[in-house]
């Protein structure tokens, strides 16, 4: 076995699991779920069957990755945040044929308590802030918090907050730079 998996989890047979990934207490990767190499599964944290991971993924403590959530390489989920997949949930009511797709972008970063409401794409390296709920698409190296969060910045590739001035921006530890446009940013 090229992976490790804590003896009080399950990974049911059909999942597909990377190499050099670790999947520690009390999780549940489900049948058909695909999870990337190097990835790190918290605690507690459960994967749906048509749920993918890129490669590097690290899923903090208190997770659960739903049918349809599509996470790309190094995206990073802090504890506790949650996804949906339906937009009308009830009890009563079966809507697994309403399931909308959720993509998380190469990089990006979700801070505890977040929630993302099923159906949006969080861009390549967006930073969405602790407690955010995001309830539209979210561009490449937003910053972003509140409830509904809204554009509160732009941050780097390494996940420093941008010095914006004159639509350019520049990283004040590694020097990047990048154009900056209404509702984007680029690296130059």
């Amino acid at each position: 076995m090229s992976y490790f998996v804590h003896e009080s989890s399950y990974a049911d047979e059909g999942c597909k699991i990377g190499e050099g990934t670790k999947i520690w207490h009390f999780s549940h990767i489900l049948p058909g779920a695909v999870i990337g190499e190097k990835c790190s599964i918290g605690q507690n944290v459960n994967i749906a069957s048509k749920a993918i991971l890129g490669n590097h993924c690290k899923i903090q403590n208190n997770v659960s990755i739903y049918d349809s959530v599509i996470l790309e390489d190094d995206v990073f989920c802090g504890p506790s945040m949650v996804f949906t997949n339906v937009m009308n949930p009830r009890a009563f009511v079966e809507r697994k044929k309403e399931y909308k797709t959720t993509l998380l972008k190469k990089g990006c970063t979700i801070g505890a308590n977040a929630t993302i409401i099923c159906g949006n794409t969080i861009g390549e390296y967006a930073m969405i802030g602790a407690g955010a709920v995001i309830t539209r698409d979210i561009p490449a190296y937003a910053l972003v918090y509140g409830a509904p969060a809204k554009i509160k910045g732009w941050v780097c590739k390494c996940g420093v907050k941008l010095n914006i001035s004159n639509n350019e921006g520049a990283c004040p530890e590694c020097a990047l730079k990048y154009k900056i446009t209404d509702n984007s940013c680029s690296p130059i």
